[in-house]
């Protein structure tokens, strides 16, 4: 936080902190606008505050200056006569009850209706009245020998003590209430001469500086606590008119996300319409169903046009997925899979095409898995659109691992490593990302919408498993998937039979487990 009053040096901040220059600078103007408005050089707010405190310690110590001021009027009039005793308490009361009035009135006023410079006069004169009775009593003509001189002097740090303790948060009042009696009593000292007495009247005066500073060191503490309060409570706020500004951004930005996923998954079903019977036409014309072609350039042509719709609605698919899932609406079809099965189906449909290309693809499944419960469909999608990656991005004579088996904690999990060029790290979170591209991808021949690591990434989301891809430059890029355990579905154990005892003959004894066993209901567990 900066010094209040002093300029922050705006230009010693990094370019990039132009949020944090505009809000020092704006807080810097507001500090120079409120002390020439303020008559003490703090802020408005703060002089209201301080006069609160201040009425609030004077009413908190009635009772207490009440108190003193009988005891010191009882004592005195064992020298100054019980009428002149009588007569001072009874004054120093009047004043002391002016001030419990003044400061209830005061508090009662709404901090918007305070006139502050009124207000803070008609306390500095309360005050000034309060010491001059003060120093009435002290300096009263009576011979000064030495009981007398230190109780003056233990009466007069007892008042100095007590209202600098009170009148802190506003000096000018504490020292108008101490100054006359410190004053008098040291005067009143040097004009009886004596050694015994100069001491007393510079420990007098030594100690009116003391309190002084001291009630200096509590002001000033008190107007760094209200700083830090009045700092604390804008930053507050400004906290929760930027939580309220992201809340409304995120909810807009909810919003268009469903309208964009609602609209693409619309286009979509409308697209796939016409583009079915572009593919159904383009295959009669590409196969000459009804005929040869008179120019043999037609058939090149109409394959062109069904290889070109065939890409084109195999992308219409991937957004009409990706929508579904990003509006909520794909739902799985759970049922208990093979996921090595799944694995090896996917590779017999995409050998061919590894075949062609010079890549090796070895398996490396572990034996024995059990089934899982999940949707068949959505794993054979995972499964195609990791290899396909791992196929387009492996140059020829490259080499593709797949592998199948158990995790650590129970589950089981699927990996596609290649030997490509690899994805820098900083575009790992892109090729995440829907309808992002790689540096590699954008300089492939084959280049694709982006999608399939985002939608795979999503339907193991949603199997509540984990989807986790490593990539080094001119290394390779592995992908690993992992399912939870409780979708691993157990094996069923083999059915107990006991002795009959009071069972007819040739009816074996069923506990409730085996009864349960019996139901061919798949189990799941964690995994062995």
């Amino acid at each position: 936080m900066p010094i209040p009053g002093e300029q922050p040096d705006l230009t010693a901040l990094p370019p990039e902190s132009s949020p944090v220059q505009r809000r020092l600078a704006a807080q810097y103007v507001r500090e120079a606008r409120d002390r020439l408005t303020s008559s003490s050089g703090t802020r408005p707010a703060f002089d209201v505050e301080l006069l609160r405190q201040y009425a609030q310690n004077r009413l908190s110590a009635g009772l207490v200056i009440l108190l003193l001021v009988a005891t010191i009027g009882a004592l005195s009039s064992l020298w100054s006569g019980a009428i002149t005793a009588i007569a001072w308490t009874i004054g120093v009361l009047i004043i002391h009850a002016a001030i419990i009035t003044a400061c209830k009135q005061f508090l009662k006023l709404p901090p918007s209706e305070v006139a502050v410079p009124k207000w803070r006069l008609r306390f500095i004169l309360l005050d000034l009245f309060y010491g001059l009775a003060w120093m009435f009593i002290l300096i009263h003509p009576v011979g000064v020998d030495e009981t007398s001189g230190t109780f003056m002097l233990f009466v007069m740090l007892l008042v100095v003590a007590v209202s600098s303790m009170l009148s802190s948060s506003l000096p000018i009042a504490a020292v108008a209430a101490t100054f006359p009696v410190t004053a008098a009593i040291a005067l009143d000292f040097v004009l009886h001469g004596g050694l015994r007495n100069y001491i007393l009247a510079a420990m007098a005066v030594t100690a009116q500086g003391y309190f002084s500073v001291l009630a200096h060191r509590l002001y000033s503490t008190t107007l760094a606590t209200l700083q830090a309060r009045a700092e604390k409570d804008a930053l507050i706020g400004e906290l929760e008119q930027a939580k309220a500004i992201s809340d409304e951004a995120r909810r807009r930005a909810e919003a268009a996300n469903i309208s964009k996923s609602r609209f693409l998954a619309q286009m979509s079903h409308e697209l796939r319409t016409p583009l079915n019977a572009i593919l159904g036409f383009s295959e009669v014309m590409k196969t000459e169903v009804f005929g040869e072609h008179a120019v043999p350039a037609y058939k090149e042509y109409s394959a062109d046009i069904h290889n070109s719709g065939v890409h084109l609605l195999g992308l219409i698919n991937e957004i009409l997925d990706l929508s579904r899932i990003e509006a909520g609406r794909y739902e799985l079809n759970e049922e208990s899979v093979s996921l090595a099965g799944i694995v090896e189906d996917c590779h017999h449909l995409l050998k061919l095409r590894a075949t062609n290309r010079g890549i090796t693809i070895h398996e490396m499944f572990e034996n024995d898995l059990p089934r899982l419960w999940a949707d068949e469909r959505a794993i054979r999608q995972i499964c195609l659109n990791l290899l396909s990656n791992a196929i387009k991005f492996t140059p020829q004579g490259g080499e593709i691992w797949l592998k199948v088996g158990w995790t650590a904690s129970g589950g089981q999990y699927m990996s596609v490593k290649d030997t490509g060029p690899g994805i820098p790290e900083e575009e790992i979170p892109i090729v995440l990302a829907s309808f992002g591209q790689g540096s590699n991808s954008i300089k492939s021949a084959e280049q694709g919408a982006g999608l399939g690591l985002p939608i795979a990434k999503s339907l193991v989301d949603l199997h509540g498993g984990t989807f986790v891809l490593k990539s080094k430059l001119r290394i390779g890029t592995e992908v690993i998937v992992t399912f939870p355990p409780e979708r691993v579905v157990a094996a069923m154990a083999p059915m107990t039979e006991h002795a009959p005892s009071i069972t007819p003959p040739g009816e074996p004894v069923l506990t409730a487990e085996e009864k349960r066993r019996l139901s061919r209901r798949p189990l799941f567990r964690a995994g062995t």
